[in-house]
């Protein structure tokens, strides 16, 4: 197994984690794997975002963050970095606002459960949990309290209701790409990104481990823009060249199917004017 530089050495361990729903009234398991953190670049000129949650959680890894900006880059997008205190409840929120084109999730994930039995997903910000924050949003069950493990601090965690409720505006035909365990393994993240304004979204079914996920999403990203390959051929290939996850077995999938035979520079639109031929 390839040991990839500045992450984790504790390679395909799962990331759990425990939500409580609700002001903390029932608790229910997540499980939650990777992704988080850094500075803010200026959003007005931007096209493309990297939400690096897993940064906070000492999940560092620069060699992730070159690459992926090489290659979006390299297509023509400008782009933007979050990191520790800027991956918020607000920055989810505003996120359709900024007029991405490219936004990758590097941040814990996981499936609540009740009964044994998956009932939606969640997406960790690294803002911690308050009873007195987000009142409504809470009771409406839009934002989930989750936590790494159980030794961990509590985070608020946004689901699929939070991203059709609660963010602002609508995204502009943005590709997202979810590197978090379990993003495909239901469709409801999927469905509410899509219904925001979305074009196509990217992610794994199962639990993934951190290094795995890390290399994979490289490739996924150097396929679709330095390659120029279609959705599905660049999840294909991703998927030759990485294989699935070696310990949980998970597999990159997409989302909806429509979004199978186009490129990427299709599915958003086209790039700045400034990049065009």
């Amino acid at each position: 197994m390839k040991q990839a530089k500045g992450k984790s050495s504790k390679r395909g361990l799962p990331w759990f984690a425990w939500l409580s729903i609700g002001l903390g009234v029932v608790t229910i398991i997540v499980l939650a794997c990777i992704l988080p953190t850094g500075q803010t670049a200026n959003l007005s000129n931007s096209s493309a975002a990297i939400v690096d949650q897993l940064y906070a959680f000492n999940y560092q890894n620069q060699e992730f963050i070159d690459d992926v900006t090489d290659s979006l880059e390299s297509y023509g997008f400008q782009v933007d970095l979050y990191q520790g205190d800027d991956v918020s409840v607000d920055l989810y929120r505003n996120l359709p606002e900024h007029g991405y084109k490219v936004i990758i999730f590097r941040a814990h994930s996981g499936l609540v459960q009740a009964g044994g039995q998956p009932l939606k997903t969640s997406l960790f910000t690294n803002e911690g949990y308050s009873r007195s924050k987000y009142v409504g949003e809470q009771l409406n069950e839009e934002l989930l309290q989750a936590r790494v493990d159980e030794g961990s601090p509590y985070y608020f965690a946004i689901d699929a209701k939070f991203i059709t409720d609660r963010m602002k505006g609508r995204f502009d035909n943005t590709a997202i790409v979810m590197t978090g365990c379990s993003g495909l393994y239901l469709q409801d993240l999927a469905q509410s990104f899509i219904r925001k304004g979305a074009s196509t979204y990217l992610a794994w079914d199962k639990t993934v481990g951190l290094e795995y996920v890390d290399d994979a999403t490289i490739t996924l990203i150097k396929n679709l823009c330095v390659e120029n390959l279609t959705i599905e051929k660049a999840v294909s290939k991703t998927m030759e060249q990485e294989g699935p996850d070696p310990e949980y077995h998970a597999m990159l999938k997409y989302y909806p199917q429509q979004s199978h035979d186009r490129t990427l520079k299709e599915l958003t639109g086209g790039l700045p004017e400034q990049n065009e031929s």
